[in-house]
């Protein structure tokens, strides 16, 4: 596996193109008081800090503080952070972030993993600096497959995987893909559903029946996104390829109302400076054209859900992975869908239990070719 060094460095025409697009704004109206999607007046601050308040260039010295590389796997190019721990024998992780989000979802926990583990934190394809897609079939699995090839290229024989959103799908699947390897996968959501037989409905908790409220609530006020990404996402990229008020209007409908402005213009900027707005959205496409596996993953597996975010519910997820162990919702400041961004110790703490008790199980130690 050919790696070379990355560096980020948006050209400055970059930057003026985005900030006369954002001056040029023609914001849409709205009727006061109704609730009918992502409001005029967030969208009006959002590009207002965008053009006038984010720095981009403090985020790119941010991103280039760490070390980067490219490698092709698979056809595809890949980008990924690489920070090697201080200690030699560290159990290396592999980070995956989902969409809306970015490598930039995981930036605030690098300093407390890094402390314990080494970190491996890729570009999905079609994502960010990965660049799009240039062929079908980038779903969930053939991303697995080249994390798995990743991981071994960069000469690791143990592994642990950890994800959040599309990343807490993507991480089983390299447990599945990857067992001789994998050993463990920790995840922030496990978006296991009901099958529709009534027998799954039997003697449901209240937890479990407060779970099944919220679900019903997200697909039937704030599941359109999903339905579009999988059935038309060429449709819907030719307006947010072309308008970062567009953008961003479009993506802060999954990033959580009390998240601050500048992680969530960051996780756009790169949208947008990348031109993967459009190629981000495959992915859904793809997954809904998936293969659905047959049989559960059966690599150690823990869930550590953010307070607020999505209920996962753990009868459904039992027949999908047999193999959790862990199961437990983190304690405060951990909130919402980015819980390695609002409280990324907490979250560091939560890892490094899940495979430090792992560890204790197994005295082989991680090499590095």
């Amino acid at each position: 596996m050919i790696v070379t060094p990355f560096r980020v460095e948006i050209p400055q025409a970059d930057l003026d193109d985005l900030r006369v697009r954002l001056a040029l704004t023609r914001f849409t109206d709205e009727i006061d008081g109704a609730v009918q999607g992502v409001g005029v007046e967030r969208v009006k601050r959002l590009v207002g800090h965008w053009r006038d308040g984010f720095d981009w260039r403090a985020m790119e010295a941010r991103l280039n503080a760490y070390p980067q590389f490219t490698t092709e796997i698979d056809g595809q190019n890949i980008h990924f952070v690489h920070v090697r721990s201080d200690d030699p024998e560290a159990l290396p992780l592999i980070l995956t972030h989902g969409w809306p989000g970015s490598i930039v979802e995981y930036l605030d926990a690098i300093e407390p993993l890094s402390r314990h583990f080494h970190l491996v934190i890729p570009s999905l394809p079609g994502y960010g600096f990965s660049g799009p897609t240039r062929e079908l079939g980038w779903n969930n699995q053939r991303i697995a497959r080249a994390w798995a090839a990743l991981m071994a290229g960069l000469g690791y024989e143990r592994y642990g995987a950890v994800g959040n959103d599309a990343g807490s799908m993507i991480s089983p699947e390299v447990g599945r893909i990857d067992p001789e390897h994998v050993v463990g996968v920790h995840v922030t959501q496990i978006f296991s559903f009901p099958s529709g037989d009534p027998a799954e409905f039997a003697d449901l908790s209240e937890e479990e029946q407060a779970g099944l409220a919220v679900l019903d609530w997200f697909w039937k006020e704030k599941g359109a996104f999903n339905v579009l990404h999988a059935q038309q996402p060429q449709t819907l990229a030719h307006a947010i390829a072309d308008s970062p008020a567009g953008l961003v209007g479009w993506l802060a409908q999954l990033f959580d109302d009390d998240l601050d402005d500048d992680f969530v213009l960051a996780n756009a900027a790169i949208h947008w400076f990348t031109g993967t707005a459009g190629s981000a959205l495959r992915l859904y496409w793809e997954n809904a054209r998936m293969e659905q596996p047959k049989e559960p993953t059966t690599v150690p597996t823990a869930l550590a859900m953010g307070e607020g975010d999505f209920a996962s519910i753990r009868r459904f997820a039992e027949r999908d992975h047999a193999g959790i162990v862990s199961w437990k919702t983190l304690p405060a400041p951990a909130r919402g869908h980015y819980a390695a961004h609002t409280a990324p110790d907490v979250v560091a703490a939560d890892v490094r239990a899940f495979f430090d008790g792992l560890s204790r199980c197994s005295a082989t130690p991680p090499r590095r070719r």
